[in-house]
């Protein structure tokens, strides 16, 4: 049997001026302690998630509160059967989640952190509007009740959403939600940059509520997708039903591979029509490497899944 593993889920506005050296310092931890996953290091932070023993998880940790001040942290550990990453990755970037709007800095300005406990009453205030900021793909498979879909396909149109749909005047209150509460901290600075008056998120996200609230007392519905190999987790953060499309990276149900329209690897409905004959090829291709790989006991990079 493969052995147990903690997946840490992380991030932390926090200000990094020294982002290589950083950089160089935790490959080196990563490394002598077998992590896999992958790190994003911006002058606004850190985010990331990281798989490994419960002894390297805590070192890593350790390793980065003699780098930087960790004391506003946003962390959840879960659990997984052999690792959900294939190698460990750390990038440099611009923005630890893009918004792609300068001057956004949730360490000086955010909304009213509401924890899991007192998120019911406030999304079932009749004067709040509840915001999903994630993806659509992910608010296709759970969401909370009544929250409103902006149907973006990447973080970055969320601005462009709430300049063509809402309005400060009308919406006096926004509550908003993602999966572990980074998109959402940083869209209520956002928002109240923009003139918005009362802005609350969802403290330690989604994966946060289905940890902490009791699945009879819960306001969500289905499941929520996570960007690692589980693809999606249920309440107490159990294993979700959804496979994935490693075509368009979509989740997609059992029924929905019986499809003609799916080829593992390749293609599913949600992309058969769109993606070309020769991305097509190229896709069957990694799939048969993957295979072969598997044949021979051995890991293909092909697998590994980016993780937002």
């Amino acid at each position: 049997m493969q052995n147990k593993l903690v997946v840490a889920a992380l991030y932390c506005f926090v200000r990094l001026d020294k982002t290589h050296n950083l950089r160089k310092n935790l490959l080196a931890v990563c490394e002598k302690t077998d992590l896999k996953g992958t790190l994003l290091l911006a002058n606004e932070g850190i985010n990331g998630t990281i798989a490994g023993s419960r002894e390297a998880i805590d070192t890593v940790i350790e390793a980065l509160k003699a780098e930087c001040d960790l004391s506003k942290i946003e962390y959840k550990e879960s659990f997984a059967y052999g690792n959900p990453f294939l190698r460990m990755k750390i990038k440099l970037k611009q923005e630890i989640v893009t918004l792609g709007v300068p001057g956004v800095d949730p360490s000086a300005c955010v909304g009213e952190y509401v924890s899991p406990q007192d998120w019911n009453a406030i999304i079932q205030d009749p004067e709040v509007l509840l915001l999903d900021t994630r993806n659509d793909y992910e608010y296709a498979i759970g969401t909370f009740k009544g929250a409103v879909d902006p149907k973006t396909s990447t973080f970055r149109q969320f601005p462009k959403y709430v300049a063509d749909n809402l309005s400060p005047q009308k919406y006096k209150k926004v509550a908003m939600f993602c999966t572990g509460g980074i998109r959402c901290e940083k869209a209520s600075a956002y928002m109240l940059q923009q003139g918005f008056e009362k802005v609350y998120h969802l403290k330690g996200g989604i994966l946060k509520y289905l940890e902490e609230m009791p699945k009879a007392e819960s306001l969500w519905q289905g499941e929520c997708f996570v960007f690692d190999e589980r693809v999606a987790v249920r309440h107490g953060l159990e294993l979700g039903s959804y496979d994935q499309c490693y075509g368009c990276r979509y989740p997609i149900t059992e029924a929905e591979k019986l499809l003609p329209t799916y080829v593992k690897g390749v293609s599913c409905l949600y992309c058969a029509k769109s993606t070309s004959f020769e991305q097509k090829q190229r896709f069957a291709e990694r799939q048969k490497q993957i295979s072969l790989a598997k044949q021979d006991g051995r890991s293909h990079l092909g697998e590994q899944q980016e993780v937002a």
